[in-house]
């Protein structure tokens, strides 16, 4: 019996990727019935809504959905169509693998970490207030008149959420993924000294949920500032990183960059019962048709997956693939080559078909 898949291709060269990522999945074997939705500009244009409520029904239904990069546009709208997936859908868990992988250009060998990063509160719940606002206005006020804190008058707002509720449920996620996983230690990363109420709450609920992993996961604790050095630094020390979801957001960023950059990063969003796999990269908009950009990130997180849906064999043959033809360096795009502008860069279907190849 085939999964029912919820497939979104994306805007900008989001159908270009995503489409070499169905076929290399296809040709894994594994029966998909791919249900195709929309979201993004092409959403817009074609039904009048960035996040058309068929493609939430559809993904609810089918519990397992990969997507394309999807731009969102300037002006008008959701913040980001990405954000406002994650919160109607609960997707609380971002989680971001980081490997290196022979081949790819890097300064750095052997980093296998993974970021998990809690997708739901912090700065990116969104509640900001606008410098000059009536609103605004009030709220400095009432916050002057609660801490004993001058706020200068004309300032924006942003409100940083962090609950219990909230951070027991990443916390938790991590420790399991970890054990599930066979991975070896969590570190919880905050700004703690500082944020005392906010990021001390989240690390204060981490402390205590890795106690009941005690002599199973390993647990450490850092400040963001220093782990940024000390990712630079010092990598291999590192394996499964929990984080808030700003300070989430950039480690992953820089993680991506210790293996080659966010053109090899896969994701995955997850819920309970639920994920949207999808690249951490953007829709690169202006190489649109071009046939040129680079599709292992939205490959990997087809192999995330397939791990997801319980088809560990077949994601272990997918990820071995992809592995053997970055690492003979000769069917990859142009931002793989040591030269960029080496004549012989593949395209994104021809780097694909080199995928499929090693598959049969």
């Amino acid at each position: 019996m085939a999964y029912k898949i919820t497939f979104i291709p994306g805007d900008g060269t989001g159908p270009e990727i995503a489409e070499a990522a169905r076929r290399c999945i296809e040709a894994t074997g594994v029966k998909i019935d791919w249900d195709e939705k929309y979201a993004g500009e092409e959403a817009q244009a074609k039904y009048g809504s960035l996040l058309p409520e068929a493609t939430i029904a559809s993904i609810k239904k089918n519990k397992v959905a990969i997507k394309g990069p999807i731009t969102t546009p300037i002006g008008g709208g959701f913040r980001s169509v990405n954000v406002a997936l994650r919160q109607t859908l609960d997707l609380y868990a971002c989680v971001r693998p980081v490997k290196y992988y022979p081949g790819v250009k890097s300064f750095y060998k052997d980093i296998d970490l993974v970021i998990i990063r809690e997708n739901s509160e912090d700065l990116y719940a969104g509640i900001e207030f606008e410098e000059g606002a009536p609103e605004t206005r009030k709220l400095i006020k009432e916050i002057e008149g609660f801490s004993n804190k001058t706020v200068r008058p004309d300032s924006g707002i942003s409100i940083k959420p962090i609950s219990k509720s909230a951070s027991e449920k990443i916390a938790r996620f991590a420790f399991e993924y970890a054990l599930i996983n066979n991975r070896k230690k969590v570190t919880c990363i905050t700004k703690a000294n500082i944020m005392k109420f906010t990021d001390g709450l989240f690390l204060k609920i981490a402390r205590e949920i890795a106690a009941s992993y005690e002599g199973k996961i390993a647990f450490e604790e850092a400040l963001v500032d220093n782990m940024a050095m000390q990712l630079v630094q010092k990598p291999l020390n590192y394996d499964c990183l929990l984080l808030p979801n700003l300070y989430g957001d950039i480690l992953s960023d820089l993680c991506a960059g210790l293996v080659g950059g966010l053109g090899v990063a896969p994701g995955a969003n997850v819920g309970d019962g639920m994920a949207v796999f999808e690249p951490v990269h953007g829709s690169a908009p202006k190489y649109k048709g071009m046939n040129r950009v680079n599709p292992t990130a939205m490959i990997l997180s087809g192999v995330l997956m397939l791990r997801y849906i319980k088809e560990g064999a077949a994601a272990d043959r997918l990820e071995k693939a992809v592995k053997e033809v970055l690492t003979e360096g000769i069917s990859v795009t142009y931002d793989l080559k040591p030269d960029p502008k080496d004549p012989t860069a593949a395209g994104t279907k021809e780097m694909a078909d080199a995928i499929i190849k090693k598959l049969k």
